[in-house]
């Protein structure tokens, strides 16, 4: 009986049959694979071996991804600006040739006149408010000026008038600041009267210097313009003193003036006796000044509003911020005054 070919057949070898030995159809590809199959035991179906672990756990197909955004590694950082060169004749021009006595005359009076120890209390805070209070105190002269200044020089007096300040402070300084000192340290406890007196080597120091940059910028130009020298026909004379006096004019006096404002804003190294000591010096130092202008100018123009605030605006805010400074040095800091 026909049974399409594919059915069982009548037995193993008979004609029909799909059996081995049989004349039927039986399996077309010969018998089948065998459990473990050719290659050995079997790997659930895959004929090429277990597949290999995965030595990159993070599922991105490459080896190892950046973890930010950008695919391709770190995205490109800005272009580093390339320095613009200078031509040679910049080194001789005379711009250059002021920058560089600036540069150089105020880091030297930086490390005279600013001195940094280890135990000197730095506080941004307060540097911030004092840098505020002399710009706002500076807008409000120009200010009274415009209001009521009727003179037609008065600009010119208000410069004099300033740098007149700016150089008779450190003069007023040496005179009081020894007698506050000395009451400062008189006020202090009987077992830390030592210990301050072993730090005035630095405010020693700072006053010293001043007075010897002033000595012999002074005695050279004194010297250069009542002896006559440059009046001389001697070469070998006069042009090493024409230079010694450029330098004490060009670079002295630039010196000068930094160091009268960095002595007058640290009281002399002031901080490295006693941090309260430079709020109590300036404290003292803005009234005294405050008089010398008054005998010297007399009182300024305008209603007497305009007055008081002239007079007297300068003072009391100098006051307020030094007494600030006190305040803060105490609760943020520890410090007192007899501590």
């Amino acid at each position: 009986m026909a049974t399409g070919g594919w059915g069982p057949g009548p037995g193993a070898g008979q004609p029909g049959g799909n059996g081995p030995g049989g004349q039927g159809w039986g399996t077309p590809y010969g018998p089948g694979p065998t459990p473990n199959g050719p290659y050995g035991p079997g790997n659930g179906g895959n004929p090429y071996g277990p597949p290999p672990a995965n030595p990159n756990p993070n599922p991105n197909p490459y080896p190892n991804p950046h973890p930010g955004p950008y695919p391709y590694g770190p995205p490109p950082g800005r272009p580093v600006p390339v320095a613009r060169r200078r031509s040679c004749l910049w080194y001789f021009s005379p711009l250059f040739l002021a920058v560089l006595l600036l540069r150089s005359a105020h880091r030297l009076a930086t490390k005279l006149f600013v001195h940094e120890s280890g135990d000197r209390i730095v506080d941004r805070t307060v540097d911030r408010v004092q840098v505020a209070r002399t710009v706002l105190g500076a807008l409000a002269t120009i200010g009274l000026i415009l209001a009521y200044g009727v003179e037609k020089d008065r600009w010119n007096n208000a410069a004099e008038a300033g740098f007149a300040n700016a150089i008779v402070t450190p003069f007023l300084l040496i005179c009081a600041g020894p007698l506050v000192i000395l009451g400062f340290i008189y006020y202090a406890p009987p077992h830390l009267r030592p210990h301050l007196r072993s730090r005035l080597r630095a405010p020693l120091k700072a006053v010293g210097w001043f007075l010897l940059s002033l000595a012999v910028v002074a005695a050279i130009i004194y010297f250069v313009g009542s002896s006559g020298v440059m009046e001389s026909k001697n070469p070998w004379l006069v042009v090493p003193v024409a230079l010694i006096t450029m330098a004490a004019i060009f670079w002295g006096l630039p010196f000068l003036f930094l160091a009268s404002l960095y002595s007058a804003r640290s009281a002399f190294n002031t901080a490295h006796v006693h941090p309260m000591l430079p709020p109590v010096v300036t404290g003292i130092l803005v009234w005294l000044l405050a008089i010398f202008n008054l005998i010297s100018e007399g009182m300024p123009a305008g209603p007497p509003v305009a007055q008081f605030c002239s007079v007297l605006g300068g003072p009391l805010s100098v006051t307020a911020v030094s007494a600030w400074e006190m305040w803060r040095l105490r609760t943020r800091y520890g410090v007192t005054v007899r501590g």
